[in-house]
């Protein structure tokens, strides 16, 4: 079942509850309202039987015999029988058809304690009173059956479900009408998603003029595309760079064999052949490290993460830094550590965190003409703020926008080996563990990288 046959079978299932509702309340409340006024009726005509009888005595009785059986009353089908002080019957009528009352001792001996009752007996319903005037006293019963009244419910009983049946297929096709203008944006943003290819990707959802969930549908859509199309992009850089990359190390290769295999060589050419093609061998051995560490940090379930006191790894790279380039020269700086631990720790990769850092610090100093980085270390009730700051070349802001781009090589490093794969995989890593990274270059304060993390007070 489709969206739109669903919407027509909830609407009209609910005006269809409404509308019995309004129609079982008409109902009941004016059957309610006839049989109170019927019994008003009764009441009032044995209140008129037992004043006569009060008044003229027994002088009444063939006054009320000829007047009950000529009378044209509003109550066809009627009975009225009128008991005296000790309990005897002393007058009755019964119209056609009307059984006699069935009246006991116990009956009139309630009416008597409580003065007025109405009850039912058969079809009819019966007033009965109990009058006192001027020492005369009587029990009037007085019956009848409403049947014009009853007609006239049942007349309403026809009215009212014709008229549920006229609603219900009334708003089975409003209900229909309506659904197929509420889902027709919803059939038009399908259709256009499925018309959407990877050689279209540039096509947008029309988004109409309102400001409805339905245009916030195909905004979200539209936006999920444009992160699509960039993610496409960047991949089709990044396989285009990556063959670049690949490619000029096995060409060279391949070329030096070659011309090595064309004639016969001293050992010392070999020699500085083997060297230069270890060289190549080893430039692709770190090209692929390089790439296989950007596709492990792909996703976030790919990695174990354990607590990591962020100034430990710092001091591990400082050390190990060293070690590459002798040259290389690390100055730390700690802020004041808080007295909570929690507030020292980040939820995170060692490994990857370590990789990250270790990655811009080792840039710091190889574009740095003095090889020195300036590493800081500070803390607040939320974030681990590390401040990694050199005083090399400065990064214009157009080259900002890209220097985290994979492959991506600035002006002032055209001339130092590398892949421009180091501050890609540091981004990615630093994302990875919700953190932020943002890059300042000044002539006046150097080139500053500000990394931020998360402490482990927020998780």
């Amino acid at each position: 079942m489709n969206i739109r046959f669903k919407i027509t079978l909830l609407f009209t299932l609910l005006v269809t509850g409404i509308l019995s509702l309004i129609s079982y309340s008409v109902y009941y409340f004016t059957d309610l309202s006839r049989k109170e006024i019927f019994q008003l009726r009764l009441q009032a005509g044995a209140s008129n039987r037992a004043n006569l009888y009060s008044i003229l005595g027994e002088n009444t009785i063939s006054i009320m015999q000829k007047i009950d059986s000529s009378s044209m009353s509003s109550i066809p089908k009627r009975a009225i029988v009128i008991y005296d002080g000790n309990d005897q019957p002393i007058y009755s009528f019964y119209g056609s058809g009307v059984r006699p009352l069935v009246i006991t001792s116990q009956l009139l001996s309630a009416i008597k304690a409580k003065k007025n009752i109405f009850y039912s007996s058969g079809d009819l319903n019966v007033s009965a009173i109990y009058h006192s005037y001027n020492r005369q006293k009587s029990i009037v019963f007085y019956a009848g059956n409403d049947e014009d009244g009853k007609g006239r419910i049942n007349d309403l009983k026809q009215i009212l479900l014709v008229s549920l049946l006229a609603g219900v297929i009334i708003t089975l096709a409003v209900g229909f009408i309506f659904s197929s203008q509420l889902v027709r944006p919803i059939k038009r943003i399908i259709k256009e998603v499925n018309e959407i290819s990877f050689n279209n990707l540039s096509d947008r959802i029309y988004r109409g003029k309102g400001q409805d969930e339905l245009s916030g549908l195909a905004s979200t859509f539209n936006n999920l595309l444009n992160r699509l199309q960039e993610s496409i992009s960047i991949q089709r850089r990044f396989i285009s760079n990556a063959s670049h990359e690949l490619s000029t190390p096995l060409t060279s290769i391949s070329s030096q064999l070659q011309v090595t295999l064309q004639k016969e060589r001293s050992s010392e050419e070999y020699q500085l052949v083997l060297q230069s093609l270890q060289e190549d061998v080893e430039q692709m051995r770190l090209l692929t490290k390089s790439l296989l560490e950007i596709a492990k940090t792909g996703y976030e379930g790919g990695i174990e993460l354990s607590e990591v006191r962020i100034d430990e790894v710092i001091l591990k790279i400082v050390a190990d830094v060293k070690k590459i380039n002798s040259a290389y020269e690390v100055e730390l700086e700690f802020g004041e550590f808080p007295d909570d631990g929690k507030l020292c720790l980040a939820y995170g990769n060692p490994d990857l965190l370590y990789s990250a850092l270790q990655n811009i610090t080792e840039n710091g100093c190889k574009y740095s003409p003095d090889k020195h980085v300036y590493i800081s270390l500070h803390f607040n009730k939320r974030q681990i703020i590390v401040q990694i700051k050199n005083y090399g070349e400065v990064i214009t802001g157009k080259e900002i926008e890209n220097i985290f781009h994979p492959f991506y090589r600035g002006i002032s490093a055209a001339d130092t080996k590398g892949f421009g794969l180091g501050l890609a995989l540091s981004k990615r890593i630093i994302n990875l563990h919700k953190g932020e990274i943002n890059v300042h270059s000044s002539a006046n304060t150097g080139t500053i990288f500000t990394v931020v993390f998360p402490s482990l007070s927020t998780y």
